[in-house]
């Protein structure tokens, strides 16, 4: 068994999941205000005490980084708010003496959720329930009902109830064995090979009362004490944790808006310290922006004649004028199609994550380039020169609505989003665009998790891309990549997959991949007609697959579900990367259904045959924000039983994305996404190929685009 996770940029496609906690310290810039508020983050990586919960919540998508450290423990944990009551958690924790003094750390990964079940009011604690490690070893598995009052705006007391782990000091009899004397007896032990939901544990067993007190002494200290119903009977004894009495004390320090540090005495014999990095994609990193201002909007001195349409050489000059605004505000222009009275304008927009805001400027724009006789703008985005959108404005609404007080709401109930399936009919495309060669050479980083040896390993290396865009719609590009320094090929655990082998041998693709070519494809993207989408990849689709991929998406503009059907043929590639195959090879594909369920949150299902030949579906479950930033966890079961799986049981983890225009305050188009993964193993695992459709076509959808249109005068 191999313990990997490669973590994917979508500009350089590798990125150390360190990238992540690397990212928290520039995301972490004043906010404005006090973020925390009364709340602070316990050694757990969630809102509590020092090692017990509270009742509290973050605010709503707020994303934190806790690493703490005590007793030769230390836990990583990154804690989301999923909404203002749900939040949840992923930990890797590294535990000396768990088994034992001389025994080797144990490296634990976990997931925690929480509730907010009551807000606080006047004379009523907020309450919340919560599982904590839920999937996993079982290690910290415990679960709790909680309740914080505040008292005065500085002070605050918390109670609680807690099982497993916070039923084991000064324990009772559960109280739940009135409903069913089941409850009065914990389940030893994990299932199977760990991974799986613990349900049958769930507030079985002992229960023991915790609680303590917050007073936040100033702006930026608040001390707390507690007193815990965790024994640690497992560390208590070892060498490593004497466990001495139940009462903790802690200060928690805010060096900033958005980054804490946190001092313990712990049990009568410990000192702990923790940090913390706390962001929120709804806020803005840097206030004010830093981008261009755009142009403004040109008005007309009356309604224009149409002479200057029997000028032979005037719609080049209009195209090329066009072109060259549109370059200096960070985009291209396509094709085009003008009239006396009416433009249809292809854009490719690479600069601004917030869709609206290309098509507002580039209507700007043309404002100031066209002739006054040109009274309806259709403004049509593509992406691999497929139209994705037609958004058509009159040119009067412009003039009219740019400085009214509710110019965002009017200009959008005024413009019409239509598919754009028919749209490159008669059009003009930009002849300097095809054929045409781009390359670039840049540094890279790819790293691995988890795997026990070693938890973290690293390689890095210079990497050569290059594109030949051969027409509208085809292209050829590639990527070779030479390893300069690393250590990720040095794990020396052979997999021990009981079924094929298609991920878990990622680390002999990392050693013997010195010089790689990761990809070399030619991709065909194409519109079949209204409401449907098309795309064909052959070649070396990925470093461990080479082969063919189809993919047809059906996303009518205006709805919220969209549908699609991929199919894939791929070999195993050998081991070096480089244009030979292993004796591997497997059809596959998917059948998928998204919806966007409103606010940000969309949820994703795809069925079918994953790369080892099991049948089976991943259900996603993201929330994405208008300025491109995503959180989201997935879990894929397949008919591969747990025990075949292996370690885990079943493949899910956590992805996010990242742009850059948070941290810099200017659009530049870029998104680092990365996904960790607790495990990779080979049961669920399926094709990486660029280019799949959905995200990019929905973002020039409803509703989405109405989402963003909040940037469309900026």
């Amino acid at each position: 068994m191999q313990a990997m996770s490669i973590t994917r940029l979508k500009c350089t496609r590798a990125l150390p999941i360190l990238s992540v906690f690397g990212a928290f310290a520039a995301l972490s810039q004043p906010v404005g205000g006090q973020p925390h508020g009364e709340y602070t983050y316990n050694t757990y990586g969630t809102p509590g005490l020092i090692d017990m919960p509270t009742a509290q919540s973050a605010e709503d998508a707020e994303l934190s980084a806790t690493v703490s450290h005590f007793a030769g423990s230390t836990r990583n944990t990154l804690t989301f708010q999923f909404t203002p009551r749900l939040s949840g958690s992923f930990r890797y924790s590294k535990i000396d003496g768990f088994s034992g003094a001389n025994r080797d750390a144990l490296f634990d990964r976990s997931f925690d959720l929480r509730y907010r079940v009551l807000d606080e009011t006047r004379y009523r604690p907020a309450i919340a329930v919560g599982l904590r490690d839920f999937v996993g070893t079982g290690v910290y598995s415990s679960e709790y009902i909680v309740a914080t009052k505040t008292v005065t705006p500085r002070l605050s007391f918390t109670g609680g109830m807690g099982w497993g782990r916070l039923g084991s000091y000064n324990g009772f009899t559960n109280p739940l064995g009135v409903l069913n004397d089941k409850f009065e007896t914990r389940p030893a032990g994990t299932t199977g090979f760990g991974g799986q939901v613990e349900s049958a544990k769930w507030f079985r067993g002992d229960a023991a009362l915790f609680g303590g007190v917050a007073y936040q002494a100033t702006d930026k200290l608040t001390l707390k004490a507690e007193y815990s119903s965790d024994a640690y009977a497992r560390l208590d004894g070892n060498g490593t944790f004497d466990r001495k009495s139940p009462f903790n004390f802690g200060l928690d320090y805010r060096l900033r808006d958005n980054i804490h540090m946190q001092a313990h005495y712990l049990y009568g014999s410990e000192v702990g310290v923790s940090f913390n990095l706390i962001t929120n994609p709804r806020k803005p990193a840097v206030y004010g922006g830093a981008g261009t201002a755009p142009l403004p909007v040109k008005r007309r001195q009356g309604a224009g004649d149409l002479g200057w349409t029997q000028e032979p050489d005037t719609q080049t000059i209009l195209r090329n004028t066009t072109a060259t605004l549109l370059a200096n505000d960070g985009m291209t222009l396509e094709a085009m199609k003008l009239s006396g009275r009416s433009v249809t304008i292809h854009i490719r927009n690479d600069k601004y994550l917030a869709r609206s805001e290309a098509i507002g400027r580039t209507a700007r724009i043309l404002t100031q380039t066209l002739p006054a006789s040109v009274q309806t703008f259709t403004i049509v985005p593509v992406e691999n020169s497929i139209p994705l959108s037609a958004t058509t404005l009159k040119r009067s609404d412009l003039e009219d609505l740019e400085y009214a007080p509710d110019a965002t709401w009017r200009s959008y109930a005024r413009a019409e989003v239509t598919d754009a399936a028919d749209s490159l009919e008669g059009v003009t495309y930009n002849g300097t665009l095809y054929p045409k060669f781009t390359w670039s050479l840049g540094p890279y980083i790819s790293a691995s998790y988890f795997d026990p040896q070693e938890p973290v390993r690293i390689d890095a290396g210079l990497k050569l891309q290059g594109r030949y865009d051969i027409a509208p719609g085809w292209l050829l590009s590639g990527t070779l990549q030479q390893r300069i320094a690393g250590n990720v090929g040095d794990s020396t655990r052979p997999s021990d997959s009981k079924i094929q082998k298609v991920r878990s041998e990622g680390f002999i693709y990392a050693r013997e991949g010195e010089t790689a070519m990761t990809e070399l494809t030619l991709a065909h993207y194409f519109r079949p007609g209204k409401d449907l989408y098309g795309r064909v990849t052959a070649g070396y689709l990925e470093r461990e697959y080479g082969g063919i991929s189809g993919e047809i998406l059906w996303k009518p503009v205006g709805s919220r579900l969209a549908l699609g059907a991929e199919v894939n043929y791929v070999k195993q590639r050998d081991f070096n990367q480089g244009f030979g195959f292993r004796d591997y090879s497997v059809a596959t594909g998917h059948m998928s259904a998204y919806y966007d369920f409103g606010n940000g949150y969309h949820g994703q299902i795809d069925a079918g045959r994953y790369l080892a030949g099991d049948l089976g579906a991943t259900f996603a479950l993201d929330r994405t924000f208008a300025n491109g930033w995503s959180v989201g966890a997935y879990a894929t079961l397949t008919d591969v039983s747990f025990d075949d799986f292996g370690e885990g049981s079943f493949d899910k983890g956590l992805r996010f994305t990242v742009p850059l225009d948070h941290l810099l305050g200017r659009p530049t188009g870029q998104t680092y996404k990365t996904v960790i993964q607790p495990l990779t193993r080979d049961g669920g695992a399926r094709l990486n190929v660029d280019g799949r459709l959905y995200d990019s076509v929905r973002s020039y959808h409803d509703p989405q685009l109405k989402d963003s249109w909040g940037r469309f005068w900026r």
